[in-house]
This record gives C-alpha cells, sequence and structure tokens, in this order.
C-alpha cells in the first residue's frame, strides 16, 4: 500500500492522534489502521466480491483530493471507511477511539431487546444531568433498529397504545449483516455504537479527548448463545471473547422454582400462561466455553473479564430480598463541588450480596456456574419496564399467536444504567467518579 494513503487516512473530520490499529464492530478483525479500505461512490462502482452485486466496491486508495478524501476510480470524493475483512462500514471515530465491547448474553425470551432499548434510553436521559456526560450515536444509521424500539416504548404520542417488542429472530436483517468470508456466506450481529464523552459540566472538561469512550453493544437472538449454534456461517457470539464486560441477563421467571416464589407476589402473566422454561446455567457456561476458545485459554479457567449478572423482571421478584430495588444507587454529597452524582458503591455491593444469596438458595447450579466462569462477579436488579405486560390476543389459537405488550405510560425502568455507571466507575476509571 502506497505511503500516502496511510497517511490520508486521517483525512476530513479525523484531524488528531490515530489508533495504530483498529479492530472491526462486526466481525473483529484486528488490523493496522493504514488498511482501512474506502467504499466507492460513482454508481458505475457497484459490485463488491464480499459484500455483492448491489453495494459500492470497497478498494485501497492512490489518489486523494485536498481535504484528504479518497478518490475512486471515476474521480468522485469519498467519505466512508469500511473494514478490510468483513467490507462493513466502519465510522471514522473507530480511527481516533478503541470500543469498549460489551456483551449481553442471555437466553430466548430474556428481554434483551427491551433491556438494551431502556439501557441506552435512560443513558441518554440521565448521564447529562447526573454524571456530565453525553451518550450519544456514533452513528444513527448503524443505530436505527434500536432507534425505532426507543420510540416505540418511550416516545409515543398515545402513551395508552399498547407497544411490544418483537423477539429478536436469527436470520433477521435488522440484527444482522450478510457478508462473504474465507468463501462463504456467513451473518454477522449488527453493532449499536454509542459514544460517552464529558460535557462542561463534567469534572474534568478539559481532556474530552482523552477521555471519550466508544461503547459497543449486541442484540444477538438467545437461540445463538445456544450449544453448537456458534458455527463459522454464523460466528454472531465472538464478540464476548473481544467483551471488556461480560454481561449476563438471567431471567428469575424463567426457573420454575423461583416462579413458584413469586406467584404471591405478582400477577404477570409470564407466572403463568406466557412462562418460558430453560436452563440458564448452560447458555453462561456454553459463553465462557467460546471465550476460552477464542481466546486460546485453558479449560475451566477462569476468566479476566467482569460478570455482571443482571437479574431481570426485579419488579416481580422484588418482595423476595429486603432492599429497595426501584430507586437508583445514586447520590450527590457534600464532598461533590461539581453537584455531580456519584453511584453508591456500598449500596450496590450489598444489594449484589443480597441478591446471590436470594439466588443461591432458589437456583444454586446458576451461581455455582456464574463464579465457575469469572474471576469477579456481580449481581445486579434491573427491570426494563418497570411494571408487567399484558397479553394481547390474536386471531389465531394458542399462546405462541399471543404478544406480550406494555402502554408507554407505565414504562419505568429500574436501574437500567446501574451497569454501566458501575462499569464506568469500577473498571474504567476517568468518566466517573468514585464517592470518597
Amino acid at each position: 500500500m502506497p505511503a500516502s494513503a496511510s497517511v490520508r487516512t486521517s483525512g476530513k473530520g479525523t484531524r488528531g492522534r490515530l489508533l495504530k490499529f483498529i479492530t472491526c464492530p462486526h466481525c473483529w478483525h484486528r488490523f493496522e489502521t493504514c488498511e482501512i479500505v474506502w467504499v466507492a461512490k460513482h454508481e458505475d462502482l457497484r459490485g463488491d466480491p464480499v459484500l455483492g452485486s448491489d453495494e459500492f466496491l470497497r478498494f485501497l486508495p492512490t489518489r486523494f483530493n485536498v481535504t484528504g478524501e479518497a478518490l475512486d476510480a471515476r474521480g468522485l470524493a469519498c467519505q466512508s471507511l469500511a473494514c478490510p475483512r468483513c467490507h462493513l462500514i466502519i465510522p471514522r471515530v473507530f480511527l481516533r477511539y478503541e470500543p469498549l465491547i460489551f456483551s449481553l448474553i442471555g437466553v430466548p425470551y430474556s428481554g434483551k431487546s427491551y433491556f438494551l432499548t431502556a439501557m441506552t434510553w435512560e443513558l441518554g436521559r440521565i448521564l447529562p444531568t447526573e454524571f456530565g456526560l453525553v451518550f450519544s450515536d456514533v452513528d444513527p444509521t448503524i443505530n436505527e433498529t434500536l432507534n425505532e424500539y426507543q420510540k416505540m416504548l418511550f416516545l409515543q404520542e398515545r402513551r395508552d397504545h399498547a407497544v411490544g417488542i418483537i423477539k429478536t429472530q436469527l436470520d433477521s436483517s435488522a440484527h444482522y449483516d450478510s457478508t462473504n468470508l474465507e468463501g462463504q456466506s456467513v451473518l454477522l450481529p449488527r453493532p449499536f455504537l454509542f459514544s460517552m464523552r464529558p460535557l462542561k459540566e463534567h469534572f474534568n472538561p478539559s481532556q474530552v479527548e482523552e477521555l471519550t469512550r466508544v461503547l459497543c453493544l449486541y442484540d444477538n437472538a438467545g437461540e445463538h448463545f445456544l450449544p453448537r449454534m456458534d458455527t463459522p456461517v454464523a460466528p454472531g457470539t465472538q464478540h464476548v471473547a473481544c467483551s471488556k464486560v461480560l454481561m449476563f441477563i438471567y431471567d428469575p421467571i424463567q426457573d420454575p422454582r423461583i416462579r413458584e416464589a413469586c406467584r404471591d407476589l405478582s400477577k404477570d402473566p409470564q407466572l403463568g400462561r406466557y412462562a418460558h422454561t430453560q436452563l440458564q446455567s448452560t447458555i453462561l457456561t456454553e459463553a465462557a466455553v467460546r471465550v476460552r476458545l477464542h481466546a486460546n485459554m485453558p479449560a475451566h479457567s477462569k476468566l479476566d473479564q467482569p460478570l455482571i449478572v443482571l437479574v431481570s423482571k426485579s419488579d416481580i421478584w422484588e418482595g423476595l430480598i429486603d432492599e429497595d430495588l426501584a430507586s437508583d444507587p445514586y447520590v450527590r454529597t457534600e464532598d461533590s463541588p461539581d453537584g455531580l452524582a456519584r453511584i453508591d458503591l456500598r449500596r450496590v455491593k450489598r444489594v449484589s450480596r443480597k441478591v446471590r444469596h436470594f439466588l443461591r438458595d432458589l437456583a444454586p447450579e446458576f451461581v455455582a456456574a456464574a463464579e465457575d466462569c469469572c474471576k469477579e462477579v456481580v449481581y445486579m436488579p434491573v427491570s426494563a419496564l418497570g411494571c408487567s405486560p399484558s397479553a394481547q390476543r390474536s386471531s389465531g389459537p394458542g399462546k405462541d399467536n399471543d404478544m406480550l405488550v406494555i402502554r408507554p405510560r407505565d414504562i419505568k425502568p429500574r436501574w437500567a444504567t446501574v451497569p454501566v455507571v458501575y462499569a464506568f466507575t469500577v473498571w474504567a476509571t476517568g468518566l466517573v467518579r468514585k464517592m470518597n
């Protein structure tokens, strides 16, 4: 590759320091920044050997204009960049910031899509006022599906109108991209990409460049975490091997022992007709096996990544422990001259101990699996909705033709932002201060 090309990849809008290596958020290929390819713009240049005849050609440039944009074979200036392996689009922010992958793992029907929607919506709402941070889309096009979910749940004009997110399908074009790797067609999960950076109200506003982080999330179909489902044509969960933090959504309502303990606490339809049952410890163990395999680690060695067990639907089971699970553990103290909030780590750890105790009593095999997988495990109660859904009957027979729906006016997420704020407080310091 010409030396000039590696220099010019900075281009318009990316001046400043560049990373030496980039990790693709689609296929997790790690490559030198100078290897990144550009996306042609002229209509005559449709037809890419990796993505197919409808996509614009990806190419290594030899010519640039005065602003640093690559010129395609027809002389048009190009703006988009792509991975040299999978040829999917890579936002320019990846030239400057290494992504932090937070892998969300869970069984089918555990509510991953609802939780991701609530978590990202609440982070955008809470971080500016509480922590002096802006949480925003890196690329609204890439985040389009999640943005539609947010509008459905949180920006409805008719707040009494029942809505529901359809379960993520294994081959959904809204969640997976098709490409060609090593001569075969594969499906890769579409990442959701967000940036976190200080506002002027932050305690360290002068270090925006140094403190900015890119957060990478995925909404895999739960079936992709089942044993034997990580295949060469659907390597959709390999991001767990690259992740900084593992988050496992444990749905206690999918365990009949916990459902029985909750029957006097709630009339949620998921405790009855709409119940699903899964052995969730198997999924967690399978995820750990995949991390060890892709990281070339010995069998049964504990993973270095911390594990946050998100014990979901806490509005159903909160009566099983003696703690306030409705209010977020954020506080302002007298030693906060900047007026920003802190996360109450003592409360989080206390709640974690009590949640662990409740799970150990009713589902001991899951606690054993979690603590056998990772060196550090934290248990957090979360609820994407904060209330029970209701059943919307369809014209066909059977529960499979029905759908659980929610009215936006009733949605009150609980602890939805705590996993990310906790992670950035404890394991990625600089953006959120710890309490003294």
